[in-house]
């Protein structure tokens, strides 16, 4: 019966090493170095389904495109696998909280509104439906509320003053002389 339980523990800790190859979980993929994110690289999710893009890197982020929306990532938050980048969000997930940090709650008059880089634009002249005026120091445009998102300071668009005033300038009603 003594050599039994021996035998039998013997045979179990054989075992042991094959019983713990066999149920751990598959190797998780390697952190990616700054190296290995760069523009153009595709990346997905952990269930391997597409998220998008890095457009960028700059100051220990990445810019991901989803062709959607861009969020900046730190470059640590990649991991190298065997289909290229991985990040633990999916393409909805991502696009669901970029829509949400960036959508402003509300656009009143009077209001600032800032464009690219926080220089100032003017300021919310009217809101009339789906539908924003705004005023710069030389003309007034409207331009739709999906135009704007929810910055530190305010609302921010993607267009300068300058860029307003001229597409002002471009979209009035030509006048012409009257005898010509």
């Amino acid at each position: 019966m003594k050599y039994l339980v021996l035998a039998l523990a013997g045979s179990a800790g054989l075992a042991l090493p094959a019983f713990a190859q066999a149920t751990q979980s598959p190797p998780a993929a390697a952190t990616a170095s700054a190296a290995n994110v760069t523009a153009g690289a595709t990346v997905v999710d952990t269930t391997g389904a597409p998220v998008g893009t890095i457009e960028s890197v700059s100051g220990g982020n990445a810019v991901l495109s989803t062709g959607t929306v861009k969020a900046a990532i730190p470059v640590s938050s990649f991991a190298k696998g065997a289909n290229g980048l991985v990040v633990g969000i999916t393409k909805a997930d991502l696009e669901a909280k970029v829509q949400a940090a960036t959508k402003p709650t509300e656009i009143a008059a009077g209001m600032a509104v800032t464009g690219p880089g926080g220089a100032a634009v003017g300021k919310v002249d009217a809101v009339s439906g789906d539908m924003v005026t705004v005023a710069t120091a030389n003309s007034k445009a409207q331009l739709p509320k999906t135009a704007f998102a929810q910055g530190p300071n305010g609302l921010v668009i993607g267009l300068t003053a300058e860029q307003i005033d001229a597409a002002a300038k471009a979209a009035a009603p030509k006048t012409s002389g009257a005898g010509k």
